[in-house]
């Protein structure tokens, strides 16, 4: 994924004339990554994408990491946050490395602009809203609990049906695609991947604006924010083919592998980038061993961070997340069931967790943001009490 898609109107070649019905020639662009060694689109254009009439610095949008900060497991509690900003301004930092950022958003306020991310692709998490997803390839219509992978370069607008909406942007500094191992030598998903090529929503509407006048980009590169004026409707494509595009996924269409034991949890990879991997856990039948322990084993990280964000209370092996909690287990120190946890788990059949996670291959390093909104006393969960 993705798999080659096509919309609108589209010359018989690449690279040949395409005239409109005045008899003008349409504008051709690749959008390629990797050079041209990546996967590709076509587009094709009623003007000129390179025209600007104007450009505007909107100043430094570069997250603040703390690297100071003493080593231990940590739990953020976003429902403290507050409404605030929209689908792009709302976007508070939390962590990142790297390779990757990590972005929590109650968005409180709709866009009134288009915005493009040429710093990396982002994966968008909608956790309780429902809209619709504007971009130059298209129209992606979203629901609760949908991730949107939207490739780097990409001009879109997210338009919510009601507000305020929780919601997480990962931002890679590599390509987001899906786990290598799930697919054969020609790209299909093999018969044990926890998802098939329906399940995944490509643009379905393709919007062709043909209206001159001020329409603003905001642009983000090299930690900075540029608002980008064009004379005319940056959506003015008529028609593209190819491999990059922004597609929908639900994690309740993630299928999950189970087992008679319990399994580690690259059985619930859901997408891989550059640097880390994202999980999707989700309700399914537990270990059925007669004797299973159906709670994860304690687990020393001796080369990942771990980050779960969870989207409801019904995780068994953790004590006092709530919806919208955030735990970070970082590399060097164990983690695993909180006292009581794997006792309790005992004779469970199913579990009805829901939850994203994010697994770096190098430290995560928090924001002074994320403080403010910490459990400090986290880490004593795994205290129990000892007779003196």
């Amino acid at each position: 994924m993705p798999r080659y898609h096509a919309l609108g109107q589209l010359p018989r070649k690449h690279h040949i004339q395409f005239r409109k019905p005045d008899g003008g020639l349409y504008t051709e662009q690749l959008l390629s990554t990797h050079g041209f060694s990546g996967p590709m689109s076509t587009t094709y254009h009623i003007n000129q994408p390179t025209e600007v009439s104007a450009w505007e610095d909107l100043g430094n949008v570069k997250p603040t990491f703390l690297e100071n900060e003493a080593l231990h497991h940590r739990h953020l509690k976003t429902k403290r946050m507050d409404p605030k900003g929209d689908a792009i301004t709302g976007r508070i930092p939390l962590m990142g490395n790297h390779d990757v950022v990590w972005f929590q958003a109650h968005v409180g306020e709709q866009m009134d602009y288009l915005y493009k991310n040429t710093e990396g692709d982002e994966l968008l998490f909608i956790h309780n809203g429902s809209g619709r997803m504007e971009s130059m390839y298209g129209v992606v219509p979203f629901k609760p609990n949908d991730y949107l992978v939207v490739p780097r370069g990409t001009i879109y607008k997210l338009v919510f049906d009601t507000l305020p909406v929780m919601m997480i942007a990962i931002e890679s500094h590599g390509q987001i695609t899906t786990p290598n191992r799930y697919r054969n030598d020609y790209g299909q998903f093999l018969e044990h991947a926890p998802y098939k090529e329906r399940d995944f929503r490509p643009p379905t509407e393709l919007q062709t604006f043909d209206v001159q006048g001020d329409h603003h980009v905001h642009v983000k590169a090299r930690g900075r924010m540029t608002k980008y004026t064009h004379p005319f409707h940056p959506y003015d494509i008529v028609g593209w083919d190819g491999y990059v595009y922004p597609y929908a996924f639900n994690i309740l269409d993630f299928q999950p592998i189970t087992g008679q034991i319990h399994m580690p949890p690259p059985i619930h990879q859901n997408f891989q980038g550059a640097g880390f991997v994202i999980c999707s856990f989700c309700p399914r039948v537990l270990d059925y061993h007669p004797e299973a322990i159906v709670v994860p084993y304690n687990h020393s990280n001796v080369d990942s961070d771990e980050v779960l964000y969870y989207c409801n209370d019904k995780f068994g092996s953790r004590k006092g997340i709530e919806e919208g909690s955030i735990t970070l287990h970082p590399l060097g120190i164990p983690h695993g069931p909180q006292p009581g946890a794997t006792e309790a788990s005992l004779g469970a059949t199913k579990t009805e967790e829901l939850a994203v996670m994010l697994d770096t291959y190098a430290p995560l390093y928090l924001t002074k943001e994320a403080l403010q909104i910490e459990d400090p006393d986290y880490w004593k969960s795994w205290q129990t009490k000892r007779n003196s």
